[in-house]
């Protein structure tokens, strides 16, 4: 047989891979139609769908896919850090997002706290950034931070110890420097003030006891819970925290307020010397 002949016989009929023009940024899907020419060896037909991507505009993404719309139909809690930021940030730039910027803010302060406590300055460093974006930000901490507060000032702080815990964490946890707080509780052991009575270096505050006696009882304090954060990102205590906590609570003593707690605040992290078991003294 003459190699002409075996080639002719040989020969297959083959579809090809067809594949639509597609609009930028939008990714290539397969589709579900074959090629009619050959039905049994044919592939399938690849077109091109609109999904949602992060750079493309949002108004185009599917409507519960959108940061505002999801919000609105499954809450807060079901949207990321980014979707968050992105209702703020409230329009991307070219090529990016809201939510593709909103991500590239999160990447560079390594988490939300970082991000929360970031300086002006260091905010406009990221691509689109500015000054109004971090105010917008800022301002949102705020309110969240004095609903807290007031949510204190109206219960006892021993109904919800949650509510001590995320006011402390979203007031000082994020901080890159030591700061000492007091909070001066009423009879009913609601929230009288809170104060920022000492602020320190990454790694010290100087805490003068004296200073917390006088600041109690011009207020006519009846309780205090004190508290300080620790930049490290540990919670734990150390030994002079320990002693201050023994201090503090002798010298309270002398004007009948008693010491109810110490808290140390991280980013990530909580102690309480109550929970721990650590507020007596020998």
């Amino acid at each position: 047989m003459s190699r002409s002949h075996q080639n002719r016989r040989r020969t297959i009929n083959k579809s090809v891979d067809v594949i639509l023009p597609a609009r930028q940024s939008k990714p290539i899907v397969e589709g579900q139609i074959g090629i009619r020419q050959n039905s049994k060896l044919g592939h399938k037909l690849i077109v091109s769908r609109p999904t949602t991507s992060v750079h493309s505009p949002i108004p185009e993404w599917p409507k519960n896919e959108q940061p505002r719309e999801k919000l609105r139909l499954y809450g807060a809690r079901a949207l990321s850090d980014a979707e968050l930021l992105a209702i703020f940030l409230r329009v991307g730039v070219k090529g990016k997002s809201a939510v593709s910027l909103a991500e590239d803010l999160l990447r560079q302060f390594g988490n939300l706290p970082r991000l929360l406590a970031c300086s002006p300055e260091e905010f406009i460093q990221v691509h689109g950034m500015g000054l109004s974006k971090w105010s917008q930000i800022q301002a949102a901490y705020e309110l969240v931070k004095r609903s807290l507060e007031e949510r204190l000032a109206q219960d006892s702080v021993f109904s919800s110890p949650s509510q001590v815990r995320e006011f402390l964490q979203a007031k000082i946890g994020a901080l890159p420097h030591e700061v000492f707080l007091c909070l001066y509780l009423d009879s009913r052991f609601h929230l009288i003030e809170c104060q920022e009575l000492f602020r320190g270096s990454i790694t010290h505050t100087a805490v003068y006891p004296r200073e917390i006696l006088k600041e109690a009882l011009a207020r006519n304090a009846c309780a205090l819970v004190v508290a300080h954060n620790h930049p490290s990102g540990n919670p734990l205590p150390s030994e002079a925290d320990q002693d201050l906590t023994k201090t503090l609570i002798k010298a309270l003593q002398l004007v009948d307020i008693p010491l109810l707690d110490h808290c140390i605040v991280s980013g990530t992290g909580f102690f309480s010397f109550s929970d721990a078991g650590l507020m007596k003294i020998d």
